[in-house]
This record gives structure tokens, C-alpha cells and sequence, in this order.
């Protein structure tokens, strides 16, 4: 595993801890193991080659002597420095992109997920055909000595490419209706959805069965779960009912194909009337790590209005001069809550904030509804959000208590 230190690509991150994270990464695939790891630091990338002639010597000979058959490299590799590379030391090579999509590729349990990661991982082998033929030789077009030049092999290969892409995007269109099928019956529950996002191994996986009593896959590995889990809950203490929704854990520098392709999955983040925000308050990059998740947020669309509230989790990982001072720090914040989803300690003041938040989500309006509205009438209270009613001479007045999801579904009735 090697970590290209680029001080003119200006990341901020500790060289030292993206290689950790690196390792973790490369650790969560089945049947890999890291032999060595290293942060190179590079003045600048070459292009051709990435490493410099010296250090590609040096890197040749500890491969050879270690007898690795896979280098990862914790960084952007263009295809023609891919290429090249896998010649000079003759070993297959991933860069970060490769190595997230083989994880991804491995861990997708649902056809939707499954589907996502196929056309993620198509759409970065498009880009790579370069490195796949050393010859170049054209296919003749037309017969025997008069037809003129074909088409390359690159050429065939990407139009076999793009032709997959698109069946894949027609399979996938249809299991996303069916998914939208199922969104839209849980539309009609009046219950508040409540969707856990954070950073990779954050522990949303192992706060969600801690408050939900369900099994989801839980371990100390990134990505540990790739496809959102949802559960109908009763939050203890006579609480409100809310849906509970585990998405994906976000990373830094996520592949851009992956972003695209997990836009889908990740919808429930926006149909949210309270997200739950866990951080790893243990890390020592969690500052970086919540600012890389409320960038892929802001990406994705999320309303500023959305109630967030902040969980800092795995305070039973720090001493305890350190957890006291995370817990005081959060007791100062409404929207901070401090706790450890492993010991359960805390979990009642976050209990208590989910359900002041998902009280708050709501507020109350007037409508005028005409008498030829029946249908608008019946939604509002099939979902049971009617407070009052009063018949007027021209229809109803009714006052209703909603959520600014369910009053942007009542704009589609």
C-alpha cells in the first residue's frame, strides 16, 4: 500500500492517518493482505510514471523481494501511469478508485446495489482501456484488401462497454420503480423518517441495532454495509413511532462514479424529517471526517432545513480526562449528543433529543379546501394530520399538522 504525499495537491489530511484509513480499506476485502505500507512523499507527480526514476527502483526491488502480486496506491493513478507502472514492476496495480469499487463490488447485498456498482465499475473501466492492449492494430473494415481501416480494439471494446451501460441503466430503472413503489406506500404512514449518515465505521450500523433491537452487519471494517436498511421503530418512553433508515458510510474522496451511482440509494437522506449525524468523536481526523460528510450532503441536496442532530459516538474508546471533555463540550450544544452505542451510555438523552426533533419537524397550517377536493381531504386524513375542521360556505377550513415532507407530498395529490 503506498500513499502519495503531494504537498502542491493541498488535501490537509495527515499523510500518516490517510495511510491508516488506506489500510483499513484494503483490509475490508476478503482475501487481501498488506504486506507493507508507506507514504511516498512526491515534490510532484510524474506523468508518465508517477514515482521518479529513483524511487521507482526502489519500489521494484522491495516488491520483488517481498513477492507482492498487488500494489494499491491511496490516490488518483491515471490510466497511462497505470499502464506503465504494471509494466516497470510487473504486478497488477489499483489506485483508490479501483480499490473502493472492489469493495463495493464484493459487499453489495440488493439487485439495486448490485446493479449501481456494476455500472460504477464499467464506467472506470471505460476510461482504463488503455492499459488493457499493448497492441493497437486496426480491425479491417469491408472484405479482403478494399475495405478501409476498422475500428481499434480499444474502439470495440468501449462501444461493448457502452452498450452493457445501457442495459444495466434499463434493469435499473425498473427496480427503481419498484423501489419508489415501496417509498410511496410508506409515504402514506404518517411516520417520521430518521436517516443515520456519518463517515465509514463511524458505528451508525451498531447505533441502529442498539435503537431498533434489529441485526444489521456491525463490525469494525469499513464499509461494513452498503445498502440502506430501514426499520418502523417506537422510540421507548412512550415516543413517537419514526422510521429508521442506516445508509452507506461516506469516506473521503469517494469515486465520482460511485457518488452517481449511489445518488439513488441515498434518497432517503433527502426524504428525512430528522438526520442523525455520527461521528467517530474517538478519531483523531473526526473534525475532517464531518466536514467530508457534510460536503457529500450539501452535494447531494439536503435542505439546510432539515433538523440535524450531531451524534458523538465511541466515547468509550477515550481516557478519561479526554470523554469528559467531549461530554461537557456536547452538553453545551442543543443539537450534541455524546454517547457510546457499543455501552449504551447516553443512549437515553439521544432517545429524548430524536423525539424532541422529530416533534419540532412539524407545524401546523390552515387550508381552504373546496368541496370538489375530496380526494386532498381523504389524503390528509388517511394520514391522520387533521387537528380541526370547519365547513365553510365554499368548501372546508381545515388545520392540519404536517411535516415539510408530507406537505410537499400534499402538493403532488
Amino acid at each position: 500500500m503506498l500513499h502519495p504525499d503531494i504537498p502542491s495537491a493541498g488535501s490537509g489530511r495527515d499523510p500518516a492517518l490517510a495511510l491508516e484509513e488506506a489500510v483499513s480499506l484494503a483490509e475490508a476485502l476478503p482475501g487481501l493482505e498488506v504486506c507493507g505500507a508507506d507514504v511516498v512523499r512526491l515534490p510532484r507527480p510524474h506523468p508518465g510514471m508517477l514515482f521518479g526514476k529513483g524511487k521507482l527502483e526502489e519500489l521494484k526491488t522491495r516488491i520483488e523481494a517481498d513477492e507482492i502480486e498487488l500494489v494499491l496506491v491511496d490516490g488518483p493513478v491515471s490510466p497511462v501511469q497505470q499502464r506503465n507502472l504494471e509494466r516497470a514492476w510487473g504486478v497488477k496495480l489499483l489506485d483508490r478508485t479501483g480499490l473502493i469499487l472492489e469493495i463495493f463490488s464484493d459487499r453489495a447485498a440488493t439487485r439495486e446495489g448490485v446493479l449501481q456498482v456494476e455500472m460504477a465499475a464499467l464506467s472506470y473501466q471505460r476510461t482504463r482501456l488503455v492499459r488493457a492492449w499493448t497492441h493497437l492494430e486496426r480491425q479491417r473494415g469491408g472484405l479482403g484488401f478494399v475495405g478501409g481501416p476498422g475500428e481499434t480494439q480499444i474502439e470495440a471494446d468501449r462501444r461493448a462497454i457502452d452498450e452493457q451501460l445501457v442495459r444495466l441503466r434499463r434493469q435499473l430503472e425498473k427496480v427503481v420503480k419498484t423501489r419508489e413503489l415501496h417509498r410511496a406506500s410508506r409515504a402514506k404512514v404518517p411516520f417520521p423518517i430518521v436517516a443515520l449518515v456519518g463517515y465509514t465505521n463511524a458505528g451508525k450500523s451498531t447505533l441502529f441495532n442498539r435503537l431498533t433491537g434489529a441485526e444489521v452487519m456491525a463490525k469494525d471494517m469499513l464499509f461494513a454495509t452498503l445498502d440502506p436498511t430501514m426499520r418502523r421503530i417506537e422510540l421507548p418512553g412512550g415516543g413517537p413511532e419514526v422510521i429508521l433508515s442506516d445508509t452507506v458510510g461516506f469516506i473521503s474522496d469517494l469515486p465520482t462514479e460511485l457518488v452517481a451511482a449511489f445518488r439513488a440509494t441515498l434518497e432517503e437522506v433527502l426524504a428525512a424529517d430528522l438526520i442523525v449525524h455520527v461521528r467517530d468523536i474517538s478519531h483523531p481526523e473526526t473534525a475532517e471526517q464531518a466536514a467530508d460528510v457534510r460536503a457529500i450532503l450539501d452535494s447531494l441536496g439536503v435542505r439546510e432545513t432539515t433538523p440535524q442532530i450531531e451524534v458523538w459516538n465511541k466515547i468509550d474508546r477515550l481516557d478519561a480526562e479526554a470523554r469528559q471533555a467531549v461530554v461537557t463540550r456536547a452538553a453545551r450544544s442543543d443539537n450534541v449528543q455524546a454517547l457510546s452505542a457499543v455501552t449504551g451510555e447516553g443512549m437515553d438523552a439521544l432517545i429524548e433529543a430524536i423525539t424532541t426533533g422529530v416533534t419540532e419537524a412539524t407545524h401546523v397550517s390552515v387550508l381552504q379546501l373546496g368541496f370538489d377536493a375530496g380526494r386532498k381531504r381523504a389524503w390528509l386524513y388517511e394520514r391522520g394530520l387533521v387537528e380541526e375542521e370547519r365547513q365553510t360556505e365554499d368548501g372546508f377550513e381545515l388545520s392540519v399538522r404536517w411535516s415539510a415532507r408530507q406537505e410537499a407530498q400534499f402538493g403532488q395529490v
